[in-house]
């Protein structure tokens, strides 16, 4: 009989291929599931900044916001009385005409020295 003769290979050597596409196919899958993990903090992080800026935190919450628009027309109208809050060094860089520099901490005691009959619009920027 001719032919060629191949050594026997022993269990060890034949179990090396398939020990190798086992750790490839491992590896892969670790960073397929590794890269959605970090796709899904990644938006999980971005909604929550947008929420987070889409909502900003409002100091007074139960207090009534007009609009610009309604602000002005009463401004025209003169049926408010303006009081900026923000204290008098940013006062004196600019206001609105008219307008009374009263602090927030102030607020409360100064109320009553103004005309109740007009509407107060506080304002701090």
């Amino acid at each position: 009989m001719s032919g060629v003769v191949r050594p026997l290979r022993n269990d060890r050597q034949s179990l090396y291929p398939v020990l190798m596409i086992a750790a490839g196919v491992a590896l892969i899958l670790g960073s397929i599931a590794w890269l959605v993990y970090s796709t899904r903090q990644s938006a999980a992080r971005a909604a929550s900044f947008t929420q987070a800026v889409s909502t900003p935190r409002v100091p007074y919450p139960d207090t009534h916001r007009i609009s610009l628009q309604e602000a002005k027309a009463s401004f025209d109208s003169g049926s408010a009385v303006f009081i900026d809050v923000r204290g008098e060094p940013y006062f004196s860089q600019g206001h609105i005409p008219g307008a009374l520099s009263i602090t927030e901490n102030d607020l409360d005691s100064r109320l009553k020295d103004l005309d109740p009959s007009k509407w107060i619009i506080t304002y701090c920027t």
